[in-house]
C-alpha cells in the first residue's frame, strides 16, 4: 500500500510538472513566433498590395496577439485595423517596389463610414497613377461594392454574384420573450426618439423611431448612390431601377450595366495584374498582404521630432472604471486624456469616437477631461462608423468635429433600465424573496418588486438632471443656442450629412484628415503620431488574452449569428444607473 500511495504521488507530480514544462515551452515557442512578426520585411521589386475587403476592420489592430493566431497552421496573422490599413495606402503611394492594390471583397461588412475612408484612399492612391484593381470569388456584397467602385476595373469570377437592393435596418424586438420567463422591464427616460429601450417595451418600432430611422437610412443610401454614380458614370435614376428591380445578380447583369468590368478567373486576373505591372505572364509578381506590408519600413521617413500628436482610439461601449481593449473605461481614458493634457510635448490630441454610447457619468467623465484639453492644446475628433449619445457627449468640447457623411450620431437623450424579474423567480423558479429594511427605500431599486410612482419620480428627476447636462454640455461646445439643441435633440439619431447641416458636426473628413488638421493646428511640420491607449507587453497579452479568444471563437463556432444577440441582451442587462445611449447596433446592410 506504501509503495502504492509513494507511486501514485510520483506520477501526479510528474504529470503536474510536465504540464508545467510544457506550458513555458508552449509559450515560450508562441512569443518567439510573435517576435519573428515583429521583424522588418523587405520586397522584391514589384509586388500588388493586397486589401482583403469584407473582413471586419476595427479602427485599430487587435492588440491581443490571439487574435491573429491560426491554432492549425501555427501563425500568426492579426487583421489591421483601418489606421493601419490608411497608412498603408499613403505608404505604398511613395514605394517604387507597389505597383497596384488588388481589393479582395469577402462577406462581412465593416460598417459604411469605416469603408468609405479607405475607398477615399484607395482613390487618392489612383491619382499617383498607380492602379486599382477589384475581384471578388463569390459574393460582391453592397458594401463590397461601394469600396470597389473606387478601382479602375472591377472584375469577377464567373461564378460569382453580385447583391445590390437598397439599404435595409432591421431590429429586433425581446418584449414577448421577456414576459413569457416573467421579466418586465421598467424604463424612465427623456427624448421621444429615445429609442434604445424600445426593443425591451414594445413589439414594433414607435412611429418616431421608425421615422428617424427611415431618414438616415435613406440619406446614407443617397450618399452611396450619389458616389458609385461618380465613379462608375451611372446615373443615380438607372442604379436604383436596378437595386429595386434585383436587376443585377449575376457578372453579365453585371457588365451590361456597367456595374462591373468583366469576368475573369483567379489565373486570369493574375496575368492582368502583371501586364498592368509591367511584366509578362511568365515573370512572377509578389502579392503582399496588408499585415505584411505594415512591417515594410518607409521609404521616405519622416524626420525626428519631439513634436507629437496623441491619437487616442475610443471604441465600444463606454463603462465605468477601466474598462478592457473592447470598451471605453470613463476614469482610464479620462486619465490617458489628462496625461497627454500635461505632456508639452504632445501639441495635439485626435480623439477617433466609434461608440454607440454608454454610461452617462462615465461620459461626463471624459467630457471633462477633454474639455480642460481643448482649452490647453487642439483637441479634434473623428467620428467612425457612430459617434453617438455618450459618444457624442464625450466629442463635444472638441476644437473641430470630423465625421463621414454616412457616420452615426447625434442621439442627444438619456434613459434608466430596471428590470423586474419577480415572477420569473416565484412562477418559473420557486424562489421567493423577503426583504427587511431600516429605511422605505433602502431597496431602490430592485429586481424583486416593480418601483412605486415615487420611486419613480426620484428616477425621472435624475434622468432629466443628465438630460440638462447632456443639452447643456452640447450648447456650449457646439455654441448653439440651448432652444435649437432642444428641437435636435430628444435622442434623435441623426447621418453625418443631417448632422452637418444642422451643427453637430463641422467637416466631412476622415482619420487621416483630423490628424492633418490637429497638425496644422499645432503649427506642425514635422512630427509623430502616438497611439493610445499603450498596449500591454506582447509577451503578458499572450498570456492574458490566450482563455478570451478561445472563449470568443467557441462561442462563435457554437451560437453563430445569436452571439450578436445574446451579446446585445448582455450588454443591457448590465445596464447600471443612468445611460446616454443610442438605440442599439442598427445593422444597416
Amino acid at each position: 500500500m506504501k509503495n502504492f500511495l509513494i507511486y501514485t504521488l510520483a506520477t501526479i507530480t510528474g504529470i503536474i510538472l510536465a504540464s508545467i514544462l510544457f506550458f513555458f515551452i508552449t509559450i515560450g515557442t508562441l512569443g518567439a513566433l510573435v517576435a519573428a512578426g515583429e521583424k522588418p520585411v523587405f520586397l522584391s521589386d514589384k509586388n500588388v498590395l493586397v486589401l482583403k475587403a469584407g473582413v471586419p476592420v476595427p479602427d485599430r489592430s487587435n492588440p491581443n496577439p490571439w487574435a491573429g493566431f491560426d491554432f492549425v497552421n501555427m501563425t500568426f496573422s492579426p487583421a489591421p485595423g483601418l489606421y493601419e490599413i490608411l497608412n498603408n495606402i499613403r505608404k505604398a503611394e511613395n514605394d517604387p517596389k507597389i505597383t497596384g492594390i488588388l481589393i479582395e471583397n469577402g462577406l462581412l461588412p465593416s460598417g459604411w463610414a469605416t469603408t468609405g475612408e479607405i475607398r477615399d484612399a484607395l482613390i487618392k492612391f489612383r491619382s499617383g497613377g498607380k492602379f486599382v484593381l477589384a475581384y471578388s470569388d463569390y459574393l460582391l456584397t453592397q458594401e463590397g461594392y461601394y469600396l470597389s467602385s473606387s478601382a479602375d476595373k472591377i472584375y469577377l469570377n464567373p461564378g460569382a454574384m453580385i447583391e445590390f437592393k437598397g439599404l435595409s435596418g432591421e431590429v429586433m424586438f425581446y418584449k414577448d420573450a421577456l414576459e413569457k420567463l416573467g421579466v418586465e422591464v421598467q424604463v424612465i427616460r427623456h427624448g421621444k426618439f429615445k429609442g434604445a429601450v424600445e426593443p425591451f417595451i414594445l413589439n414594433r418600432l414607435s412611429d418616431e423611431n421608425r421615422e428617424q430611422i427611415s431618414t438616415y437610412v435613406g440619406s446614407i443610401w443617397n450618399h452611396i448612390l450619389a458616389k458609385i454614380s461618380e465613379a462608375r458614370n451611372i446615373p443615380v435614376e438607372k442604379l436604383n431601377e436596378i437595386a429595386g428591380r434585383l436587376a443585377v445578380t449575376t457578372p453579365a447583369e453585371g457588365t451590361e450595366q456597367g456595374m462591373i468590368d468583366g469576368m475573369l478567373y483567379r489565373d486570369q486576373l493574375i496575368d492582368t495584374i502583371k501586364i498592368l505591372s509591367g511584366l509578362t505572364t511568365d515573370d512572377k509578381i509578389g502579392l503582399v498582404s496588408m499585415t505584411k506590408y505594415t512591417k515594410v519600413p518607409e521609404t521616405l521617413k519622416a524626420p525626428h521630432s519631439r513634436n507629437k500628436i496623441a491619437l487616442i482610439f475610443a471604441e465600444g461601449n463606454i463603462v465605468t472604471g477601466k474598462g478592457n481593449e473592447t470598451n471605453i473605461g470613463g476614469n482610464y481614458y479620462a486619465e490617458i486624456i489628462r496625461e497627454q493634457r500635461k505632456d508639452t510635448n504632445v501639441k495635439a490630441i485626435v480623439l477617433r469616437v466609434n461608440s454607440p454610447g454608454g454610461n452617462a457619468v462615465a461620459s461626463d467623465i471624459i467630457w471633462r477631461e477633454l474639455k480642460l484639453a481643448a482649452e490647453k492644446k487642439p483637441v479634434i475628433v473623428s467620428m467612425g462608423n457612430y459617434a453617438a449619445s455618450g459618444g457624442y457627449y464625450i466629442s463635444v468640447p472638441a476644437t473641430r468635429i470630423f465625421a463621414s457623411p454616412v457616420t452615426i450620431t447625434g442621439s442627444i437623450g438619456v434613459f434608466g433600465l430596471v428590470p423586474q424579474a419577480d415572477r420569473l423567480l416565484k412562477n418559473k423558479l420557486g424562489i421567493n424573496t423577503e426583504t427587511v429594511n431600516t429605511n422605505p427605500y433602502a431597496d431602490f431599486p430592485s429586481v424583486y418588486r416593480p418601483m412605486s410612482d415615487y420611486e419613480k419620480a426620484v428616477m425621472q428627476k435624475g434622468i432629466e438632471n443628465v438630460y440638462a447636462d447632456f443639452t447643456g454640455r452640447v450648447a456650449e461646445g457646439r455654441r448653439i443656442d440651448i432652444e435649437k439643441v432642444y428641437g435636435l435633440a430628444e435622442g434623435r439619431v441623426w447621418d453625418g450629412s443631417n448632422a452637418f447641416t444642422r451643427g453637430l458636426v463641422d467637416q466631412f473628413g476622415g482619420l487621416t484628415d483630423a490628424i492633418e488638421y490637429a497638425a496644422k493646428s499645432a503649427g506642425l511640420d514635422k512630427y509623430s503620431v502616438q497611439q493610445y491607449p499603450v498596449t500591454e507587453d506582447p509577451y503578458m497579452k499572450l498570456i492574458s488574452g490566450l482563455t478570451g479568444e478561445l472563449r470568443t471563437k467557441l462561442a462563435s463556432n457554437r451560437l453563430g449569428a445569436a452571439v450578436n444577440i445574446i451579446t446585445q441582451l448582455q450588454e443591457m442587462a448590465s445596464v447600471s444607473g443612468i445611460y446616454a445611449r443610442m438605440p442599439y447596433i442598427l445593422e444597416v446592410r
